[in-house]
């Protein structure tokens, strides 16, 4: 091994001086802190970040300012709530409306339904009895017009005045009812006037006597009655009598 390869051996792995040749500086030898230096420190010092003692009243104004906002979003959407409450009170009032009224004309309907359904099931009842009318006129000519002169007749007078007074019976429950014009005066709306008879025993437009009986049913004509009316006498007539006597 010749002398360069040393060096090199010594420069790569070199030998660790001994804990006791370890140099050591006296306190005159170490560096001591310039003025500059110091001045450099406190500089920095001074000028670090001040604590800011308001910091925490900031924090809540801001605190204080976001729950203001979110109150006032509350608000809004309440009143956005109470406005759409109020729309749907109005239209709830709106179809209860139309519901009573809807009801009150199904009602008024169905009752007109049903009166037009009694009276045109009274008309036609009317008209059924219309025609029976004549039968009930022919048993009552032949019960004042016949006069039975044996057992046999009589029997058989008996047998169809029961036949009538069934189909009179009949009549009265369905509600037919026979006028009863004599001594009541004139109406047009009952009565039809066949003969006119001057006469003081009446007062003028009196019914003097039923010529053809009238019918009713309840309130409906089934047919007028025909009668004889009384009229005032001519005064020539009573002028004559009152000369003829002493």
């Amino acid at each position: 091994m010749n002398e360069d390869q040393v060096s090199l051996e010594n420069q790569t792995n070199p030998v660790p001086p001994e804990a006791g040749n370890i140099p050591t500086a006296t306190p005159e030898e170490s560096p001591q802190p310039t003025d500059a230096v110091l001045e450099g420190q406190s500089g920095e010092q001074s000028e670090g970040p001040e604590i800011d003692v308001e910091a925490g009243p900031a924090g809540d104004d801001v605190e204080e300012k976001s729950s203001e906002e979110i109150i006032a979003i509350l608000q809004k959407d309440l009143a956005s709530h109470r406005q759409e409450l109020a729309e749907q009170s109005e239209q709830l009032d709106s179809v209860k409306k139309r519901y009573v009224a809807l009801a009150a004309e199904f009602d008024n309907f169905r009752k007109r339904t049903q009166r037009e359904k009694e009276e045109q099931a009274k008309v036609i009842k009317g008209r059924t009895i219309t025609e029976l009318l004549p039968v009930v006129d022919n048993f009552e000519r032949a019960r004042t017009q016949i006069k039975p002169n044996s057992d046999g007749e009589n029997l058989i007078h008996k047998s169809y005045q029961g036949v009538y007074k069934n189909l009179v019976d009949s009549l009265k429950s369905l509600g037919v009812a026979p006028m009863r014009p004599e001594g009541k005066p004139f109406d047009p709306k009952y009565h039809e006037a066949m003969l006119r008879e001057p006469t003081a025993e009446y007062p003028e437009d009196t019914v003097i006597e039923e010529l053809v009986r009238g019918y009713l049913l309840d309130d409906i004509v089934l047919r007028h009655s025909m009668v004889k009316v009384a009229v005032a006498p001519e005064e020539g007539v009573e002028s004559g009598e009152e000369d003829t006597n002493p």
